[in-house]
């Protein structure tokens, strides 16, 4: 894939995917974000700092997705590289753990236990599509360098030094 084609099609699955999960749900969930601000203290600042924090990481896994493996993270159009550098030396599954804390930061900001159980749902069947598709599909493509891979970079919990493989 040619890299505007891949920087096209990133931002488009990046507006469609993590754009209506991690912004048009929680958005209908908290009334179009006109629910008041959580009163405890620190709540809203904690959650800020999650939803730009997050934000700045999502952006960044999708330009690498584009740049660096001249692909999208859309399964139609998948990468022609495995993706493995930047923010995936510390976590495999950047985007859905930056998606993630775009809503549990919403959580706070808000103090909404429906975004929260949103929140929840939407874990589990992120954590259900990656076991179930996405490892066996990236072991398959890239072999013995995914394998490497998977064993030194773990899928949820960033570690805190970058993996140098």
């Amino acid at each position: 894939m040619r890299t505007f084609s891949a920087i096209a099609g990133s931002a488009l699955f990046l507006v469609a995917a993590p754009g209506v999960v991690a912004g048009l749900v929680p958005w209908l969930l908290t009334d179009h974000y006109r629910m008041p601000w959580s009163t405890v203290p620190g709540f809203v600042l904690l959650g800020s700092i999650l939803v730009v924090g997050a934000a700045g990481v999502l952006l960044h896994a999708f330009a690498r997705f584009a740049l660096e493996g001249l692909g999208t993270p859309a399964p139609v159009a998948p990468t022609e590289r495995l993706v493995i550098g930047g923010v995936y030396r510390h976590v495999r599954n950047p985007m859905y753990v930056a998606v993630l804390s775009i809503i549990f930061g919403q959580v706070l900001i808000f103090s909404s236990w429906a975004v929260f159980v949103y929140g929840l749902v939407a874990a589990a069947a992120m954590i259900s599509f990656v076991k179930l598709y996405e490892e066996p599909t990236l072991a398959g493509r890239y072999g013995a360098e995914y394998e490497t891979y998977r064993r030194a970079v773990p899928g949820w919990l960033p570690r805190i030094t970058p993996w140098r493989g």
